[in-house]
């Protein structure tokens, strides 16, 4: 098998790259996910966006008449690897944006909702946010009670959403609600809604996380007119079109690797620099073994990737190939914070605002992120027992 990219393709790596250290971020940037979500921030993010949506590659394999290039797949993952390596923000437009909405939109949406939706996505004007979570709906997503009651052309929607990423700097949300309460299975009466997050009766209000970071927000309506026109698919069917944008959301596999490496190269030139009783750390052998095993781990996960995006050249919507990378690349990057951790000694515990801290505080900041991100997107168990039954043909449990 040939893994080597076409010549054009190495070609378009090399514009990227370019275009991003040279026209795009500020010398010796290095971002994560506060610099996206960080009120302080946001600005600079969206800077960046509009400057990546001008040269239409924020959703390069779109369609032309909606702000894309009709790229291939390959081409567009070229952009969001080199982008995730280098940590630029903005590249999803919130949570979603690019990655499960617009494609979402592409199969299921109407072509008033395309247009009014996807050219603003597409040039870095519109942020979005997804709301899915509820209090007592995480995993098993079929047992939302977040309400919407249809009155004539709108539904008035109440409850509560939580866990939801970017909800506080938002444009637009992506929900899910229950309109059929007396449904015979759960999840028959659950429907699919666009809302304006600056619609009266939305509260967004801020989870912080462990890391001292303002991604999450909790979500009330009360009372929130939104527009049958908003309506995703077909009432009582969401939950079935929400499987499709999960789909799609859990092939971010590649950026995962991307960033994953990024972080192991500045490991390994952290270990060759620091010298303990006058010997690089790197000459450790139990250092090295470690370096090495992740190395092969990054490796792994961005093949992973490569399948899934091989997949969607043929046409296909990655399934259970989608949850294996979600899983494999999520606990890479949470071992490999953990073993930062343990390399660094007590300095892997310097976070962002410590000017001692090495590789700019990222490792400290990494290890307490990446627990959550073994929750987010599906949870770890749930995702293996996708695997199992989808992937692998194993009964479901009893």
């Amino acid at each position: 098998m040939d893994f080597r990219f076409t010549p054009e393709e190495e070609a378009f790596r090399k514009e990227v790259q370019r275009f991003i250290n040279e026209e795009l971020l500020p010398p010796g940037f290095w971002g994560g996910m506060e610099d996206e979500f960080d009120l302080e921030k946001f600005e600079f993010s969206k800077q960046v966006a509009r400057k990546l949506g001008a040269k239409r590659w924020l959703a390069m394999n779109w369609p032309e008449e909606y702000g894309g290039l009709a790229a291939s797949p390959i081409q567009h993952m070229i952009f969001k690897e080199e982008a995730a390596y280098r940590g630029v923000p903005g590249i999803d437009m919130g949570v979603g944006g690019i990655t499960w909405v617009g494609p979402t939109l592409l199969l299921l949406g109407t072509e008033e909702q395309k247009k009014e939706h996807l050219l603003p996505l597409a040039a870095g004007e519109k942020w979005w946010c997804t709301m899915y979570s509820e209090p007592g709906a995480g995993s098993d997503m079929a047992a939302v009670m977040c309400r919407a009651v249809r009155q004539g052309d709108e539904y008035i929607v109440n409850g509560q959403k939580v866990w939801t990423s970017a909800g506080h700097i938002a444009d637009w949300g992506w929900l899910l609600v229950k309109t059929d309460p007396d449904a015979p299975k759960k999840h028959h009466g659950i429907t699919l809604l666009l809302v304006d997050m600056k619609t009266p009766g939305i509260t967004v209000r801020p989870l912080i996380n462990m890391a001292g970071h303002h991604f999450f927000n909790e979500i009330f309506f009360d009372d929130v007119h939104v527009p049958v026109a908003n309506l995703i698919g077909e009432e009582n069917r969401g939950w079935y079109h929400t499987m499709i944008a999960l789909s799609f959301e859990r092939t971010a596999g590649v950026m995962f690797a991307a960033g994953a490496r990024r972080l192991l190269e500045e490991l390994v030139r952290f270990a060759k620099e620091t010298k303990i009783d006058g010997q690089p750390l790197g000459k450790d052998p139990s250092v090295r073994q470690k370096l090495a095993e992740l190395a092969i781990e990054v490796e792994v996960g961005r093949m992973l990737g490569y399948r899934v995006v091989w997949l969607q050249t043929k046409e296909a919507i990655p399934g259970y190939e989608g949850a294996m990378i979600k899983v494999f690349a999520s606990e890479t990057l949470q071992r490999m914070a953990n073993i930062g951790t343990q390399i660094m000694g007590l300095y892997g515990q310097l976070g962002l605002d410590s000017k001692w801290a090495p590789l700019q505080g990222i490792i400290a900041d990494t290890y307490m992120n990446s627990v959550g991100m073994l929750i987010a997107a599906g949870t770890s168990e749930i995702l293996r027992n996708i695997i199992a039954e989808r992937g692998l043909g194993l009964p479901r449990g009893a």
